[in-house]
């Protein structure tokens, strides 16, 4: 008898799809229902299914994660609320995907080419490239913009603060200090409730960097960086007399100088 495991994190979805499952596939045996990614992994890994439906976003462990650790060990179909991210390995019939809600037909369609693969005794087509492809293809279209502007209560004034204006955020208690540069560039500061945590999480990777655990810089406001020792350096501004410390951690992201 085949065997599948279905993960969804929403648990109505779950049962729709074993519900049309036993319609369209009444041989198939539905052995686990999983809430999300570590728990698919933990059941796939103790009953071994033959077949794995994959919400491909699932909150902590993503369904394509999932999918890299079952390899090549069961036949893959992930299941995904956005059409767009049918990318050309779905469309060239390599991976099997499903799109929420689930069509009969469709689901029809996909039941029968994992039927054929099983009775051929075919591999599993999860190669590790296809994955790759479909893991990055799946960030750049679901990342949100970056953060352009930062709220900040100056006195009895409600500041916003373009981010490129940003020189520096430093993590200081329960609140981040703003560096920034206001008008004909002078040197001005704020204190914001949001921690240092959410603003690295919504700023532009590519332009805002961790020099320290409580530190980030914007580095197109960087003049210079000075080596110490093996372990530390110091970070320069342009405009400012601050100098601020690299630690250990991130003193990789300096290895050029």
């Amino acid at each position: 008898m085949t065997t599948a495991l279905i993960a969804d994190d929403e648990p109505l979805l779950r049962g729709a799809l074993a519900q049309m499952l036993a319609q369209a596939w009444p041989e198939l045996q539905v052995v686990a229902q999983a809430r999300n990614g570590r728990e698919a992994i933990k059941q796939f890994d103790a009953l071994q299914p033959d077949v794995c439906f994959l919400d491909v976003h699932m909150p902590g462990v993503s369904g394509v994660e999932v999918a890299h650790h079952i390899g090549r060990r069961a036949h893959v179909v992930f299941v995904t609320a956005y059409d767009k991210y049918a990318v050309q390995a779905f469309a060239q019939g390599v991976l099997d995907y499903l799109v929420k809600p689930v069509e009969a037909e469709r689901l029809a369609d996909t039941v029968a080419r994992l039927k054929e693969r099983l009775s051929a005794a075919q591999p599993a087509s999860n190669s590790e490239t296809l994955l790759r492809e479909l893991a990055a293809q799946l960030e750049r279209r679901a990342a949100p913009a970056p953060l352009r502007w930062i709220r900040a209560q100056v006195g009895q004034t409600l500041r916003l603060i373009p981010v490129d204006d940003v020189d520096y955020l430093r993590s200081e208690a329960k609140y981040t200090r703003i560096a920034w540069r206001g008008e004909a560039g002078q040197a001005c500061e704020a204190l914001i409730s949001t921690s240092l945590k959410e603003l690295v999480a919504q700023l532009d990777a590519e332009q805002f960097v961790q020099v320290h655990r409580s530190t980030v810089v914007n580095l197109r406001a960087i003049s210079h960086v000075t080596r110490g020792d093996h372990e530390t350096a110091t970070v320069h501004l342009r405009n400012r007399q601050e100098q601020l410390p690299v630690s250990r951690s991130y003193l990789h992201l300096f290895r050029q100088m």
